[in-house]
């Protein structure tokens, strides 16, 4: 009797079990990286406008505006990648306009489709990350989609079936493996967000509009066409001249730092004053609006031969020439006073910080921001508030491109001011900014206080009130400052840094920061001297002016100032006021002392003498 032939092994154990749960594992990674990649998606500015934006596989970047029609052009992206643009807030009752009427609904748009375009790269930049953020998200749930399917499948079978199953299909693992990995790719790409009616058309008419750009060779399609090839060159051409205006003026304020760099190095070093050398008497105050925007016409301040209009033509409004008798603050107010020797501190170890205020989505200062900060060794850019205009999320391109022209390694704060919002500083934040919100924060030793403005202004809407009114929020301020000064037993605020300056009057009357800068008015003040601190209120960085749009050539002049602070005097030592005009041209003025505080003496009393009213 012959023994049966034993049976052969089974195939599912040729190979161990681990590496087909290897290659399972790997082919769900594929899968769910197609899928999170040809379906990523968000929301973000175009212009004027908000937009959808999301990934496809067809090679092509499209613009799509709606009833107007769409532009298109070949996608720099690898792999066949492409964005679809889907502009959002074009009414389709555009459809039933004239050409004229159109172009006269559209034409309002103009300057801020070229403040747009003047700095694309920052808007390319924020839609690249929230794609790739989404596109990760995505792929991370379709991943685990998959595991869960196959754990719940495997449930269902029950081991005995799982086998059997094995045994049956083993040997087609690799032929079912390649079919259901092109299965999946197709359908992830068939339910991206490329539709048939998306696909590109060679035969689409170019616009030649677009020659010598970058959107050179763009295909049109509908109305749009008649439209990019009536008001296209328009805008084109307000483009061209806003790009060649900010260029200039950026080489003109290089040339001009650099002209006084090389003066101030040709001087004689000069010693850092003591605490009773460049003393300011007290001032009378200027009569400041607490809400809304300035309604009075720029400076007209006597100007040097040669010199901007509003740049500096001497000491500070309020310095003497002479050393005054009066007793500097923190100095003993009986008996006789004396100069106490000061130490300077070297330049080299000294904080610079360059003040913007009120730039207004002006994004065509962005590059002089940049060529200032690195020119003047910034440490840190303070941004006095009023970034945006309105505070939306259209306007993220504003923010990201001001963030963005801070160098490497430079500080970025900003206090918020009233054409702001909750949003833009949700931006700041995301953009690296240290955005101010009631507490002491350190940046480079420089102890800085500030908060958002408790006003909100939107253009066509006008003022409101926030949560706390203006005194109120003066008031919180002022106890924040001196409870600081109180827990270090010294002064623990350096700098208050507030968009409307009489938010930050009861914090100097108390004497609980030796310093305030501001914006808002867009006009320059001081530095003056305010209860028992120094104020100095910064004009527009975007060279805004009454009834005029802050986009496109300047209509005004544009201010920014260097500050340098003294780690060891903890005090301003002094300040440097840069100006463009509206002509492109740059002067940089002379470093000027920042004015020491002084306090009245006191008068002794003697017995019997006669009251003096």
């Amino acid at each position: 009797m012959t023994e049966p032939a034993p049976a052969p092994p089974s195939r599912t154990g040729a190979r161990s079990p681990w590496v087909w749960r290897l290659v399972l594992v790997a082919l769900a990674v594929v899968v769910a990286l197609t899928v999170g990649v040809t379906t990523a998606r968000t929301e973000n500015s175009f212009g004027p406008h908000l937009a959808q934006y999301a990934t496809t596989s067809d090679g092509t970047v499209t613009v799509d505006l709606g009833p107007l029609g769409t532009l298109e052009v070949d996608s720099p992206l690898p792999a066949s990648l492409g964005v679809r643009v889907t502009v959002q807030e074009i009414p389709a009752s555009f459809t039933e306009l004239s050409d004229s009427a159109t172009l006269a609904a559209l034409s309002g748009d103009l300057q801020r489709y070229v403040q747009f375009f003047s700095a694309p790269q920052t808007t390319v930049g924020d839609v690249t990350r929230a794609l790739v953020v989404d596109a990760a998200q995505r792929a991370l749930v379709t991943f685990l989609l998959l595991v869960a399917a196959w754990w719940v499948l495997r449930l269902l079978l029950g081991r005995q079936r799982r086998h059997e199953l094995a045994d049956d299909v083993a040997p087609y693992r690799g032929r079912i493996a390649v079919g259901l990995v092109l299965a999946l790719v197709v359908a992830s790409v068939a339910t991206s967000s490329l539709g048939p009616q998306s696909r590109p058309d060679d035969s689409q008419p170019v616009s030649h509009v677009f020659d010598g750009t970058a959107l050179e060779g763009a295909r049109v399609t509908g109305r749009l066409g008649g439209v990019i090839d009536t008001y296209g060159a328009k805008a084109l051409a307000a483009y061209r001249t806003n790009q060649d205006f900010y260029a200039r003026a950026d080489a003109s304020l290089a040339a001009a730092w650099d002209a006084q760099a090389a003066a101030q190095a040709a001087q004689p070093p000069v010693a850092a004053p003591s605490t009773s050398e460049a003393t300011l008497e007290p001032t009378l105050e200027p009569t400041l609006e607490p809400t809304g925007e300035p309604t009075g016409e720029p400076s007209s301040e006597p100007t040097l031969a040669g010199s901007l209009p509003g740049a500096p033509t001497g000491p500070p409004t309020g310095v003497p020439t002479s050393t005054p008798t009066s007793t500097p603050r923190g100095a003993p107010s009986e008996g006789p006073t004396s100069t106490p020797t000061a130490t300077a501190t070297p330049d080299d170890e000294l904080v610079v910080a360059v003040v913007v205020s009120d730039l207004h989505c002006n994004v065509g200062m962005a590059p002089l921001i940049t060529t200032l900060a690195e020119r003047a060794g910034a440490d840190l850019v303070l941004d006095a508030g009023d970034t945006t205009m309105n505070g939306t999320a259209v306007e993220q391109y504003c923010v990201s491109t001001f963030a963005a022209a801070v160098p490497d390694g430079v500080e970025l704060v900003t206090s918020p001011g009233n054409h702001d919002s909750a949003e833009t500083s949700r931006m700041y934040r995301r953009a690296g900014a240290q955005v101010l919100d009631g507490e002491v924060v350190e940046v480079d030793g420089l102890r800085i206080l500030g908060d958002n403005d408790p006003n909100e202004t939107r253009v066509g809407v006008g003022t409101t009130a926030g949560d706390e009114t203006a005194t109120e929020a003066a008031d919180r301020l002022a106890a924040s400052a001196c409870a600081a000064r109180d827990d270090d037993g010294e002064d623990g605020v350096d700098l208050l840094l507030i968009h409307t300056p009489e938010v930050g009057k009861a914090t100097l009357d108390a004497g609980c920061a030796p310093a305030q800068v501001s914006g808002h008015l867009h006009r320059r003040y001081g530095p003056e001297q305010v209860g028992e601190g120094i104020r100095y209120i910064s004009s527009s960085t975007a060279g805004a002016t009454l009834g005029q749009p802050t986009v496109g050539p300047l209509h005004g002049t544009a201010e920014m100032t260097v500050l340098r602070w003294d780690p060891a005097t903890r005090l301003v030592r002094d300040y440097q006021l840069v100006q463009v005009g509206t002509d492109a041209g740059a002067q940089v003025g002379p470093r000027t002392p920042w004015p020491a505080v002084v306090t009245a003496p006191v008068v002794p009393t003697v017995p019997g003498a006669p009251e003096v009213s």
